[in-house]
């Protein structure tokens, strides 16, 4: 009986080494975490917000649309501060809108694993966002002893948004895990 040709044996050996490579890749893909993981950000900075976020396969996620805030005062002039609020009272009104709708789809904030946030540069500070006045809203719900999960975040200044005088509006991905 004659062996077979190098060439052939060259392919069946890749042909085994591909299905035992494919094999390996399904067991380990099934071998995940269960868990979100948060990467720290370098340096052992404190900053309230995560470098990375891990999600593990199987795990549901959702794509919050961009929240804005109520007006603070309804019955003052259209497009202005008093009918807004500054950045913090409008971050705080948001991130309440925000809770309310995770609430109805039984979420929290603990399940936020991204966040962008789009400020408005405030005519009090000079046409600058207000970013200390953002964070003292944030930090009433992202790293606390109740709620120390911290998102990956970005934060950046937009020329307007939908209202005059409107300067945050906030938007949430999640991760929901299997039950």
């Amino acid at each position: 009986m004659m062996s077979p040709p190098p060439r052939s044996r060259f392919f069946r050996q890749l042909l085994q080494l591909t299905s035992a490579g494919i094999c390996t890749a399904l067991l380990a893909h099934n071998a995940h975490p269960t868990e979100v993981v948060r990467h720290s950000l370098l340096g052992g900075s404190k900053f309230p917000i995560a470098r990375a976020v891990e999600v593990p396969a199987g795990t549901t996620i959702i794509f919050h649309s961009g929240i804005t805030p109520a007006p603070l005062d309804p019955k003052a002039p259209a497009g202005t501060a008093a009918y807004w609020g500054d950045t913090k009272t409008q971050a705080l009104s948001a991130f309440a809108r925000i809770k309310e709708s995770l609430d109805q789809l039984q979420l929290g904030f603990g399940d936020v694993v991204a966040m962008t946030v789009y400020l408005v540069g405030d005519p009090a500070k000079g046409g600058r966002m207000d970013f200390e006045g953002f964070m003292a809203a944030y930090s009433q719900f992202f790293g606390t002893a109740q709620q120390p999960h911290l998102p990956a975040r970005s934060t950046v200044q937009v020329a307007g948004l939908v209202q005059p005088g409107m300067l945050v509006e906030i938007e949430v991905q999640l991760a929901k895990p299997q039950k």
